[in-house]
């Protein structure tokens, strides 16, 4: 989900005959659009002065979709083939997108061989950096991929979903640091004002069903609430492991977060249900 500057939310679906569903905050269906894609998983919204639009990630077709806000196809961006990393029977299926400030778009191939590929505003090749591994640059599940503008540079936050921990990269590449959240196997970081948002699909064991829920880290990367989960306690500067504590969600899978700091939950396998909106109280 992502939500526009005029405070619509579009929600991404994989229902062919209705990819984007666009709500205003109260829930209320404004419309619909489709590019007909039976997988489309990760959706992003880039914002500059005149405009706005939609970068949307479809692994079956292997592509990202360069979109207007109403569906028309500006630029696709397909598989990198002519990469030796993709080289045989190597799987690249690409789960979502982050744009930079200078028009880069990064595409984690988080259900393939978690690289993150570097295009520029035209689609071009740049780079390619992370995958698989037991290094501290390595990738395991690149499920979700976001640009964090809170410090003095941009950098790149990439989820290690099956390490419950999201890394952060220089805008080239260049491995950082780790955010280690024990028990949290998180979907995509989201970035709103000082805080770091995730939604959490699985919690305590990799792929325990129906144990979703949304964590909160503030600047310093300190978890300070986990709606859903239990409360953040931290034992010499780590926080212990973490797992659902009320069963508000199934499976959680992405969050957005509007001017007012509400925060819109979408889940995977939650039997159809709608996205569920947190108001903030205080």
């Amino acid at each position: 989900m992502v939500i526009s500057k005029a405070g619509h939310i579009y929600v991404l679906t994989n229902d062919f005959r209705n990819n984007i569903l666009i709500l205003d905050p109260s829930g209320e269906l404004i419309d619909t659009w489709t590019l007909g894609l039976e997988a489309a998983h990760g959706l992003t919204i880039s914002h500059s002065e005149d405009e706005e639009m939609l970068f949307i990630t479809d692994y079956k077709t292997q592509t990202v979709y360069k979109t207007t806000l109403w569906g028309q196809i500006l630029m696709r961006i397909r598989a990198p083939e002519f990469l030796d990393i993709y080289s045989g029977s190597s799987a690249y299926l690409p789960t979502g997108t982050a744009v930079s400030k200078n028009g880069d778009v990064y595409v984690a191939d988080g259900y393939g061989s978690s690289y993150i590929i570097q295009y520029d505003v035209e689609g071009r090749y740049i780079s390619h950096f992370g995958g698989r591994g037991e290094d501290e640059e390595s990738v395991n599940s690149s499920h979700g991929i976001a640009i964090d503008s809170r410090g003095a540079e941009q950098t790149l936050l990439v989820t290690s979903r099956e390490d419950a921990c999201i890394k952060r990269f220089t805008l080239c590449g260049d491995y950082i640091e780790s955010i280690n959240i024990p028990g949290a196997y998180m979907c995509r970081p989201v970035i709103h004002g000082e805080n770091l948002y995730a939604a959490v699909c699985w919690s305590d064991k990799l792929y325990a069903p129906n144990t979703g829920f949304v964590t909160i880290l503030n600047r310093d990367n300190v978890v300070v609430s986990n709606p859903g989960g239990i409360g953040p306690e931290y034992v010499d500067g780590k926080v212990r492991k973490l797992r659902q504590e009320v069963p508000l969600f199934s499976h959680c899978h992405d969050v957005c977060v509007d001017n007012d700091e509400n925060v819109y939950v979408c889940e995977w396998n939650a039997s159809g249900r709608l996205p569920v909106k947190l108001v903030r109280l205080h």
